[in-house]
C-alpha cells in the first residue's frame, strides 16, 4: 500500500478544543492519535497501515449476510 490511511483526517477542533495546528483524527477509534499513529496512517518511514495498524479495516472484513450466525 502506497497510500496514505482512508481512516485519518486532520481536524482543527475537537473534544471542546480548537487548535491552532490540525491534529490526526483516526475515524476508526473516534478519536485523535499520537504523531507516530499518523506515522503509520500516512505510510512514511517504510510503515503499512494495513499490516502496522491494528486498528486498520478492510471493507472484506466487514460482516456480511452469507456470514453465520452464533445463534444457528
Amino acid at each position: 500500500m502506497d497510500e496514505a490511511c482512508q481512516y485519518l483526517s486532520y481536524r482543527e477542533a475537537g473534544d471542546g478544543k480548537s487548535f491552532e495546528t490540525a491534529r490526526a483524527f483516526c475515524t476508526v477509534t473516534g478519536s485523535f492519535v499520537q504523531p507516530m499513529r499518523a506515522d503509520i496512517c500516512n505510510a512514511r518511514y517504510g510503515l503499512d497501515p494495513e499490516t502496522d495498524c491494528e486498528f486498520y479495516e478492510e471493507p472484506e472484513s466487514a460482516p456480511t449476510d452469507d456470514a453465520p450466525d452464533a445463534d444457528r
